[in-house]
């Protein structure tokens, strides 16, 4: 079977049964495959030479997106393998490659407490900057999210997502009443068109802004923290993981929430029992 038949199969395959975010890794990367190996025969692929094209796609980028690229491409075989050639070996599953491309190691991010997070907010003079980390930290939202919102999308308490990260066709955000109020009145002080984006900066800026308001207070400070901020805070005060996962974060599954939750320290937990059977 062709290289290039193969990957046609697999790209209707996903059209039909995945999302939209799965369906554009599997186009680009298979666009990227194809390019020099559409006329090859699917069986005479090797393991060097999945080695070498992931490499070279990939060279400089984080091991999280190497590792990626290379459990799609180990899927589309197995999808080919499974459907159409059953007797193939899967040229990806090599203890050399799965090495190179094994899940990258990772690191405790801090979380920090809410009366640090208070204060950066309140210490943001700038009524722009403010309402960014108040939708980051109170909303759950990412910065992504964030810098695309237009007044359109706004229904009082309720933020409009469209084509959200996780590949849905529409979410929904939740915020307070005082920071819906805020987010209107900076609005109509800046007489921003509906079909505006609120926020016209670019992702660098605004990470810029984050990180100067955490120095400000004294930490290191990223926009994702303010999302992992929200999510934990609501955690700590007794929300269950299940709203958390569905109106906060939006999770798919509940597994990548916890993730986010981060470890109960040992003066946590002793709080936690004496509140519950001091």
């Amino acid at each position: 079977m062709k290289v290039s038949s193969a990957i046609n199969f697999c790209l209707q395959y996903h059209k039909i049964s995945s999302r939209t975010n799965t369906i554009k890794n599997y186009t680009f990367l298979l666009s990227k495959f194809g390019i020099v190996n559409n006329d090859r025969e699917m069986e005479s692929i090797a393991t060097e030479e999945i080695i070498s094209f992931l490499i070279g796609l990939s060279e400089g980028r984080k091991q999280n997106t190497k590792r990626c690229r290379y459990t799609t491409l180990s899927a589309f075989f197995n999808l080919i393998i499974n459907t159409l050639l059953p007797e193939m070996r899967n040229p990806c599953q090599s203890p050399a490659a799965k090495s190179l491309f094994r899940k990258p190691m990772t690191s405790q991010c801090a979380i920090f407490d809410k009366d640090t997070i208070d204060e950066a907010i309140f210490r943001t003079l700038k009524i722009r900057n403010r309402i960014m980390l108040e939708l980051m930290a109170r909303g759950g939202m990412r910065i992504s999210e964030v810098l695309g919102l237009k007044p359109a999308d706004i229904d009082d308490q309720k933020l409009l997502l469209h084509s959200p990260k996780s590949g849905r066709e529409q979410e929904v955000v939740f915020i307070p009443r005082k920071l819906s109020k805020r987010l209107l009145d900076y609005v109509r002080a800046k007489n921003i068109q509906p079909d505006q984006r609120i926020f016209p900066i670019t992702y660098a800026g605004a990470r810029k802004v984050v990180v100067k308001i955490g120095e400000m207070v004294g930490i290191k400070l990223r926009p994702h923290d303010l999302r992992r901020h929200a999510a934990t805070y609501a955690s700590r005060s007794g929300v269950s993981i299940e709203i958390i996962s569905k109106i906060i974060l939006r999770h798919a599954d509940l597994s990548t929430t916890q993730r986010y939750l981060g470890k109960v320290s040992d003066c946590e937990a002793i709080r936690w029992i004496e509140n519950l059977y001091g």
